[in-house]
């Protein structure tokens, strides 16, 4: 049902897209999103292989999971135009993102990440530090301290393997930037181990 609308929908989308204005079919998506389940958001990306991406998420939430799954199963094959996925997937290059947060702008470049590996929990706890966080409070602090982390290493691995997250104040030691960290948590969590130079991490 929902492959039959989005087909109805996509010269709108398309039409949308190119004007630069594609709030303008949020409303029909989402209804379209709604067939499928109505805790399932959306939102259109820019692809890997193809131009566009089409987000379907559950946002973690594992009872959702299934309709994202049947609707990932039942997607088209991509072509050059679009691709699907059933969660956020993450940034080529998050240090090329800027996050603008109460009229302000926080390139990510400067974000740096301490990480502990637990092999025991097979999680990574990490320790967030941009020097913006001085000027922000609240929820937009909280927001500049998860965004990172998913864009560097998408939905579903931010899901599987963080762990504690805290909010430094100072840089830690031995900390990294965003793509050295998501190379060392991909190694983690295909092996299990601690990958090599991985700093100690907060305590």
């Amino acid at each position: 049902m929902f492959w039959r609308r989005w087909e109805e929908l996509l010269p709108q989308v398309g039409s949308a897209l190119g004007d630069g204005v594609p709030q303008r079919v949020d409303h029909q998506i989402a209804e379209a999103v709604a067939l499928l389940h109505p805790g399932l958001n959306f939102s259109i990306e820019r692809g890997r292989e193809a131009i566009y991406a089409l987000v379907i998420t559950a946002q973690a939430d594992p009872e959702l999971r299934v309709y994202t799954d049947a609707w990932r199963a039942a997607a088209p094959t991509t072509d050059s135009l679009w691709e699907y996925h059933d969660a956020v997937p993450p940034v080529p290059d998050p240090r090329e993102v800027t996050v603008n947060l109460g009229g302000r702008r926080y390139p990510l470049e400067e974000v740096r990440v301490s990480a502990l590996f637990d092999e025991a929990r097979h999680l990574v706890d990490v320790a967030v530090y941009h020097p913006g966080f001085a000027e922000l409070a609240g929820n937009e602090r909280e927001a500049l301290t998860f965004l990172p982390l998913h864009a560097a290493l998408g939905e579903k691995l931010a899901a599987d393997r963080i762990g504690r997250v805290e909010t430094a104040e100072r840089l830690p030691e031995n900390a990294v930037d965003l793509v050295v960290f998501r190379d060392r948590v991909r190694v983690f969590d295909t092996e299990g181990t601690e990958p090599p130079g991985a700093d100690p991490g907060p305590r």
